[in-house]
């Protein structure tokens, strides 16, 4: 007797040879094995194999007339077509919160500012910063660390 990974393997076959693609076939015989097993609990089934089979062929018939008949309607590409840009509540939310970050910056001194800038947005290390701005490493980073600290404190009462 015949296992059902022997069964399904058949049934992958069978639909590959229909001219389904590699990656489609197992999705089939998932599907035809899950209306496969509904049938059977009200139905007598005398080989679990052949319905399996049959199922899994049909099924890949049905998904090709539905390809020729109507190519862009199987959903497949819709992933390649669905806009990947942030929707418009997050788009204001961002814009909010890079004022108040603009708000903050203006706010620091010049010397902290340029420091703090340094090291986020030019990602310099702290002794590069430190060389740059005649300072010790150490006063680097209490500097951004001051100097973040009140940025987030800033955001936080906004």
């Amino acid at each position: 007797m015949a296992t059902l990974v022997d069964i399904l393997r058949k049934a992958r076959r069978a639909v590959l040879r229909q001219g389904i693609a590699d990656q489609d076939a197992d999705e089939i015989v998932h599907e035809a094995f899950l209306k496969v097993e509904q049938y059977q609990r009200s139905h007598a089934v005398r080989s679990q194999e052949a319905l399996l089979v049959r199922a899994a062929v049909n099924l890949s018939i049905d998904r090709q007339r539905r390809r020729r008949h109507m190519p862009f309607a199987d959903g497949a590409e819709v992933h390649e077509i669905a806009d990947a840009a942030p929707d418009p509540a997050r788009i204001v939310e961002a814009r909010a919160r890079l004022r108040q970050v603009s708000l903050g910056l203006a706010q620091l001194p010049e010397r902290t500012r340029r420091v703090l800038l340094k090291r986020r947005l030019e990602n310099m290390s702290y002794a590069e910063i430190a060389v740059s701005e005649d300072m010790t490493v150490a006063a680097v980073e209490k500097l951004v660390a001051r100097a973040t600290l009140q940025l987030m404190n800033g955001m936080a009462q906004s």
